[in-house]
């Protein structure tokens, strides 16, 4: 697989020091000759000038694809509204929304007296904050109750360490209140004085504390409220639907905790709302006097109960809302004054169910063959009308308003795509793949209708992801365009892992089965290039973080099948860093990829670890992509595994690997540097068909 025009550098490519570093676990050695390029700190020379040197590398190598990934990034660039706006959303006495405008990369925040906006008044222009920084993000905006002041959060170098800051609205006086080191997150006592956060471990980055903050005190007066000691737990914080409560939210991956505080009475204590049960996972909410529970006691696809306030500290006297079904996966609920809107998947689609007062349940349909929907924000109970997000593959983002007495849907807004995009000149399908086990995997994918041709010609690109019960819902990508228009089939192949058919389809993708993630994403490529619905010399795969230890695993294991491969913050160094508790997120993880220290998951993990298991063989093209302060996937993986790949490799192919040295685990930020990473993607498959 030579590609000539793409490899005039090759024999340039960046050799990696080796160092000897021997790891010892149950008696059994690994010899890890790169494991010296890890530094937390992010200041050891020899690691920043090798980055460099891989970066300078990366750039000469696909010198002569930069005018093809110009030519890309223009037409993302020109699909996207210059001047866009958000549809305004009443929450108190006050209509929300954001604008962009121009070129700017960050969006305004907006509130007005009505709908129109017509006397909008600006609470944050982003693009005055992230002025002078490489990265920026915007964490929470979170206005107090009686409307007078902004709390705003704020990330400036990617490691999702959120700064909070605050403001009076009306005359955009700042506050002198500054709180370093938190996850972000800002919840309002109803004191209108009162704030509460979340603060980070220092070395791991977990948030493991609330603190509670008074304006005009220092930080270093803030009172701890609450610690939570076992560092497999995620830590949010959040209000009750009435408001009522302020609610810290614990979870592991299969086990959840829920303490809850007064929020007319901030000085108090939190409580446990019931006690910690190893293996019950739940989410609770609460409007006026009743609670609602999605829980998977006895239910393993979960079940809606409800309690009271004398009832709720013991599950056995919950009562039943809506039962559990085993075909049939409840996602959650949003709660209304005289409806609920449930969010079910069956046979991995998405659907609303609204069961108002009476019990009556009505059901939402859409049209399309395979499709995403989320309830969209509706901060007011007493609303008798719900706001709903949809797409497709061929369907731009759409918001919905819906009748919740008769389920008739108003069109708000569609995104709009610039261009001679029309959603009628292509088609979506939804398939299963028949896995080697026997397990049907759902498959969607899109192609343009004149480019495509079922007689085994047009390339691919297939994603996947596959963890953490995260479902890849087949929704509408304006960039996808440029490799539709192009005769491109695009594939998302739903493999265990997810929650896409229910709870046991994730949990038939982790832990001891994780190897069904890879087995099912090889079948599928196999099962799309045997039915003729692509060559199989024009495969490409793709994915990020899990999905990047999705893309390590499947290039081991079954190389030939793919001409190219771009794989982004990906995870690859599995068993190293499960074994080691100082890295950010590793204690969180057990209950996903399994705990090393086990012998039995060191051996599960050992075998399907990608860094562990490069070996001497002919490996596809490869685009690596990372950012150096990444906090979840830190960027020595893809470097070790980078400099292993190079070394063990028997082919001539490309193996080209970038570092975002001002960004963390999402990319670039803004809404048009973001789109530099995914035209290169385009630009390197592409070139490779041309090659």
């Amino acid at each position: 697989m030579a590609q000539t025009n793409l490899l005039s550098l090759l024999e340039n490519s960046p050799v990696a020091r080796k160092k000897q570093h021997t790891l010892s676990t149950h008696q059994q050695s690994r010899i890890d000759n790169y494991y010296w390029m890890r530094d937390d700190n992010r200041q050891v020379q020899e690691i920043l000038t090798h980055l460099k040197a891989e970066n300078d590398y990366c750039e000469a190598q696909l010198a002569a694809i930069s005018p093809l990934k110009e030519q890309i990034f223009t037409e993302l660039k020109g699909r996207i509204v210059k001047d866009d706006n958000t549809v305004p959303v009443k929450d108190g006495q006050y209509w929300y929304h954001s604008e962009v405008r121009g070129d700017d990369e960050y969006a305004r925040h907006y509130r007005s007296t009505n709908m129109q906006a017509s006397d909008k008044a600006l609470l944050l222009d982003v693009n005055a904050q992230a002025e002078g920084f490489e990265f920026y993000e915007l964490g929470d905006i979170a206005v107090s109750p009686n409307e007078q002041l902004l709390a705003y959060s704020d990330d400036t170098d990617g490691r999702r360490i959120y700064t909070v800051k605050f403001k009076h609205i009306n005359d955009d006086k700042q506050l002198a209140d500054v709180l370093e080191n938190t996850e972000g997150e800002v919840v309002w006592g109803n004191d209108n004085k009162t704030v509460f956060y979340v603060k980070k471990d220092a070395q791991t980055l977990l948030g493991f504390q609330v603190y509670r903050h008074i304006l005009g005190t220092e930080q270093a007066k803030d009172v701890l409220v609450y610690e939570e000691h076992d560092r497999s737990f995620y830590m949010g914080l959040g209000k009750s639907r009435d408001e009522s409560l302020i609610i810290i939210d614990l979870a592991s991956t299969q086990t959840n905790d829920t303490w809850v505080l007064d929020a007319n009475q901030p000085l108090g204590k939190f409580k446990q709302l019931i006690a910690r049960e190893d293996d019950h996972e739940f989410d609770i909410d609460k409007l006026g006097d009743t609670y609602y529970i999605v829980s998977n006691w006895q239910a393993k696809n979960f079940k809606l109960m409800t309690a009271t306030a004398q009832t709720i500290h013991n599950k056995a006297q919950w009562q039943t809302h809506t039962e559990h079904r085993e075909n049939v996966l409840l996602e959650g609920v949003e709660i209304f004054n005289d409806y609920l809107v449930l969010t079910e998947r069956e046979q991995g689609q998405i659907r609303f169910v609204v069961v108002n007062k009476d019990q009556q349940r009505l059901v939402l349909k859409f049209e399309d063959p395979c499709y995403y929907a989320a309830i969209a924000v509706n901060p007011e109970p007493n609303a008798r009308f719900a706001r709903i997000y949809y797409s497709s593959l061929t369907t731009p983002g759409s918001l919905y308003e819906v009748d919740l007495s008769n389920g008739a849907k108003k069109l708000l807004k569609q995104q709009q795509v610039l261009g001679d995009f029309n959603s009628l000149n292509y088609a979506s399908e939804r398939m299963f793949v028949t896995a080697r086990d026997g397990e049907e995997v759902p498959v969607s994918l899109v192609y343009r209708k004149d480019c495509f041709k079922k007689d085994g010609t047009n390339p691919l690109l297939q994603y996947g992801y596959g963890a953490y019960g995260i479902t890849i819902d087949p929704s509408f990508s304006g960039s996808s365009l440029s490799l539709l228009d192009r005769g491109f089939v695009y594939a998302i192949a739903h493999v265990r892992g997810s929650e896409m058919l229910g709870r046991q389809w994730y949990e038939n993708g982790k832990m001891q089965h994780k190897q069904n993630s890879f087995s099912d994403f090889i079948d599928v490529t196999k099962a799309l290039v045997n039915q003729n619905y692509v060559a199989k010399d024009k495969v490409f795969a793709s994915g990020g973080s899990a999905g990047g230890l999705l893309m390590g695993a499947v290039v081991n294991q079954a190389p030939e099948l793919y001409l190219g491969v771009g794989c982004h913050v990906p995870f690859l160094d599995v068993l190293t860093t499960m074994l080691d508790e100082s890295i950010p997120l590793t204690t969180n993880e057990y209950d996903e990829w399994g705990n090393p220290n086990d012998a039995e998951y060191y051996n599960v993990i050992s075998n399907y670890s990608p860094y562990d298991n490069i070996k001497a063989q002919a490996y596809p093209n490869i685009l690596v992509t990372t950012g150096l302060h990444d906090s979840q996937v830190q960027y020595w993986e893809p470097m070790k595994w980078v400099a292993k790949m190079r070394e063990y490799k028997t082919d001539d192919n490309i193996l080209v690997f970038k570092t975002d040295m001002d960004a963390g685990h999402g990319g670039a930020s803004g809404r048009f540097k973001s789109l530099e990473e995914k035209a290169l993607e385009m630009a390197f498959f592409i070139a490779l068909l041309q090659s």
